[in-house]
C-alpha cells in the first residue's frame, strides 16, 4: 500500500519549525541547498544538482524563499511545498549571489546544508563579507530527527521490505557463489519489495566479515563461512537498514558463541531505549555486554545511527552524545564483533522511540541462520 503523499501544509509546517529552531539556536536563518534537507522541507529535488545556485532561504517571521535558476523554475513551481514558497529565479549570465544577498541579514550567522557546494558558500561570503556560517549538522543536528506519524509509516514499510528481502535471501545458495552474486540478489529483492533506491548491499564472507563496511567482491563463499549481510536503501523516500549474520553449514562452537554474544548485546541495546535516556547510554549498554565477555577491542564502531530520508543521519548512538531520546526518533542498534582474518558478526534493527520504550521496525529472526 502506497502511503498518502505529504501535503503543502506538511511542508509549510516543516519550514516553519526549521526557521523557529534556527532562531532558537541564535541563527539568522537557514540556507538549504539541493539534497535531503531540501527534499524534506519542500519536496523539491532538482533533476541534477549543478553549478547553478539553488537555495532555500528560511528565517523566522519571513516567508520561505527558494532561489532557483530560471530554466528550472517551472519544475520548482510544481513541487508539493511550492504553495508555501516564494520563488526568485535568476538567469544564466546574471549573478545569483546578487539575487540572494538582499534576502539575508548582512551580519547574520546562518546554518547551511552540509552538502552545499563550496563555490556557492564562497560566493555568498564574497557578496556578504559580514556573514558567517555553520553546517546544519553542527547547528541543528536534530532538525529531522523526530519523525511524525506519516514518516514513521514510511520507515515501517521500508523496514518490512528489508525483512522480506532477508527472508528470501535465506532461500538462495551461498556456497560456491561470489559475494557479488549474493549482493546482486539482495539489491534485486529490495527493488522487488518496493525500494526505489538501493544504498548498500554488504556481503562479508569469512575473513571479509571482519571489515564492517566490506564491499562485496570476487571472493567465492565457502562451506564453513560466516557471512555478514547488511543492506538497505529508500522506499517511499525513507530508509531501511538491517544486518543479519548467517553461516554456511553448521558453525563451530566459537562462532556460535560470538553470534550469541552479539545477539545479547543487541537485545540489551534495544531494551535500553526509553524517552529521556541519553543516546550514549544505548552504546554503553550494548558495549558493556561485549566488553564483559572479553571482546571489547573487537567492537570497533558506534552502536547506531539515525535514519530517515537518508540511511545515515543524526542522532548517533555513541559515547559523548548526550542528546536525550524523544518519541519519534528512529535509529539503528547494531553492535558487532570483528575478529581480524577470521570472521565478523553484526545484528542490526531499526528502532523507533515510543512513549513506552523502543519498538523495532525489523522483525526477522536474530538467531544464527544456517544457509547452503
Amino acid at each position: 500500500m502506497t502511503p498518502a503523499p505529504f501535503t503543502a501544509d506538511d511542508y509549510k509546517a516543516r519550514m516553519e519549525r526549521a526557521a523557529e529552531a534556527a532562531a532558537d539556536a541564535g541563527l539568522a536563518g537557514l540556507l538549504v541547498a539541493p539534497g535531503p534537507d531540501l527534499v524534506w522541507l519542500t519536496g523539491y529535488q532538482p533533476t541534477a544538482a549543478t553549478e547553478r545556485l539553488t537555495l532555500l532561504v528560511l528565517a523566522a517571521g519571513q516567508d520561505p524563499i527558494l532561489v532557483v535558476p530560471t530554466l528550472e523554475a517551472p519544475d520548482a513551481e510544481h513541487v508539493p511545498g511550492a504553495p508555501a514558497l516564494t520563488l526568485r529565479d535568476w538567469t544564466d549570465g546574471k549573478d545569483p549571489y546578487a539575487v540572494t544577498a538582499p534576502l539575508l541579514d548582512v551580519d547574520g550567522r546562518f546554518g547551511i546544508s552540509d552538502n552545499a557546494w563550496a563555490m556557492h558558500l564562497l560566493g555568498l561570503q564574497q557578496a556578504l563579507p559580514g556573514t558567517s556560517y555553520a553546517s546544519l549538522t553542527e547547528a541543528l543536528p536534530m532538525l529531522r530527527a523526530v519523525k511524525d506519524a506519516h514518516e514513521l509509516e514510511r520507515l515501517a514499510a521500508a523496514g518490512a521490505a528489508a525483512d522480506a528481502t532477508y527472508e528470501e535471501i535465506l532461500k538462495v545458495r551461498f556456497s560456491g557463489r561470489r559475494e557479488l552474486d549474493v549482493a546482486s540478489d539482495l539489491a534485486d529483492l529490495l527493488r522487488q519489495f518496493g525500494h526505489s533506491q538501493v544504498d548498500f548491499t554488504v556481503v562479508g564472507s569469512g575473513p571479509n566479515g571482519a571489515n564492517p563496511h566490506h564491499e562485496a567482491g570476487e571472493r567465492t563463499i565457502e562451506h564453513g563461512d560466516m557471512v555478514v549481510l547488511d543492506f538497505g536503501g529508500l522506499k517511499h523516500g525513507y530508509g531501511s537498514d538491517t544486518s543479519r549474520t548467517v553461516h554456511v553449514g553448521e558453525p563451530s562452537a566459537e562462532e556460535q558463541k560470538v553470534h550469541d554474544l552479539v545477539r545479547e548485546a543487541q537485545n540489551a541495546g534495544c531494551a535500553a531505549v526509553q524517552p529521556g535516556v541519553a543516546c550514549q547510554e544505548i552504546d554503553r549498554v550494548a558495549r558493556a555486554v561485549i566488553d564483559d565477555a572479553g571482546y571489547g577491542e573487537y567492537f570497533i564502531h558506534r552502536t547506531g545511527h539515525g535514519i530517515g530520508v537518508t540511511t545515515h543521519e543524526p542522532p548517533y548512538m555513541i559515547e559523548g552524545e548526550e542528546q536525550p531520546l524523544v518519541p519519534g526518533m528512529c535509529f539503528s542498534v547494531e553492535p558487532g564483533i570483528y575478529l581480524p582474518g577470521r570472521f565478523g558478526v553484526r545484528i542490526e534493527d531499526i528502532v523507533t522511540v515510543t512513549d513506552e520504550g523502543g519498538h523495532r521496525l525489523n522483525d526477522t529472526a536474530r538467531e544464527l541462520a544456517i544457509v547452503e
